[in-house]
């Protein structure tokens, strides 16, 4: 393997986690903004901001790392991304802004009006960031990004495999999340709440999946080189996300919460990871090679050599981070909160 493909493969590690962690996030607000009114959500709300509040910013960390790796060791990739697709890339991170600032509006809102206000724009701007993302994919894996930059500002992410691409994101961030929050529900000893997100939980999944599978068709007509190969080489990851998704509906079904969050990001990574391998050796699709994209040999091992440093500082803080939210002392204190909320509300 080319040098420049082992600085890829760490790069999309990245993709991965994102996708896998702040999809979960992202999906959130789906629920958020489904959960009915504040009788009626009020408890759904409050598992969502105590489940996703230790972790929503931390999980920005992939996204830097994406960047960062995209400018320093493919700065002809980087350049023709941003100047061609820079409105679905500021809508995006404008989501997050939004999102951001509206989530710690919402806990410190003076007036129930305030609280709506600020939940409905938490919730929107969660969907907007993974669809425009998504849509940054498709315009990248069906060649409309030019080696040379400066593409079409709008048909570039305006067509069938980019709207396709954000649809997908949005459901698949909204399946994870329901996994994960149905899963905290039943952990926290709320059943009530478990068995109202369950049934929609498994409508998500379906529905997605549907999607998924039906997208085949017109993304082998509009990104025929993409198309061909997620048929081809991609498909066994195809065919493994495909059964874990399965997997996971079936979990749910039968109440295995617990087990169905780790089928569920089997089938996110999967798919994603397919979409990888069906795009190589292409970094932009039909336009440039990954290895014409690298920069110099010397900065790519520098970036090997940050990974190495990184794996033994950051990931042990995430990880730490994460199982901190699965402890005994973080559920007894998500069941004390949402018996508050259930008392509350009657």
């Amino acid at each position: 393997m080319d040098l420049s493909d082992v600085v890829a493969t760490a790069m999309f590690t990245g993709v991965v986690l994102y996708a896998l962690f702040a999809g979960a996030d992202f999906g959130s607000g789906f629920w958020d903004l489904t959960a009915g009114g504040p009788r009626r959500g009020g408890r759904l709300r409050v598992l969502i901001d105590h489940s996703i509040g230790p972790v929503w910013e931390a999980n920005h960390v992939w996204l830097i790392y994406i960047l960062v790796f995209l400018w320093t060791a493919y700065p002809t990739a980087f350049a023709a991304i941003m100047t061609t697709l820079f409105i679905p890339m500021s809508l995006a991170l404008l989501g997050i802004v939004l999102r951001g600032a509206n989530f710690a509006f919402r806990k410190y809102s003076a007036t129930m009006t305030q609280a709506r206000l600020f939940g409905a724009l938490f919730a929107g701007a969660s969907l907007i960031t993974p669809f425009f993302f998504g849509t940054v994919v498709g315009a990248i894996a069906s060649g409309r990004v030019p080696a040379q930059g400066y593409g079409d500002r709008v048909s570039s992410w305006v067509n069938p495999t980019s709207l396709l691409g954000g649809t997908l994101a949005v459901g698949t961030s909204a399946f994870l999340a329901g996994v994960f929050l149905t899963a905290d529900a039943a952990r926290s000893g709320d059943r009530r709440l478990a068995e109202y997100l369950r049934p929609r939980t498994l409508v998500v999944g379906a529905v997605t999946g549907a999607v998924a599978i039906a997208a085949i068709a017109p993304i082998r007509r509009d990104a025929p080189t993409l198309g061909g190969e997620l048929l081809g080489r991609a498909l066994p990851l195809i065919a493994l996300s495909a059964a874990a998704g399965v997997l996971t509906l079936v979990l749910v079904f039968r109440r295995g919460f617990g087990w169905a969050r780790v089928s569920a990001l089997v089938a996110v990574a999967a798919i994603v990871i397919g979409w990888a391998v069906a795009q190589t050796p292409w970094m932009l699709v039909d336009e440039l090679l990954i290895a014409d994209a690298a920069g110099a040999r010397a900065t790519l091992l520098a970036l090997l050599a940050v990974v190495a440093i990184a794996a033994v500082t950051v990931l042990p803080a995430l990880a730490y981070l994460f199982w901190l939210t699965q402890s005994d002392a973080w559920v007894r204190d998500e069941t004390t909160a949402v018996a508050e909320t259930r008392r509350r509300s009657g």
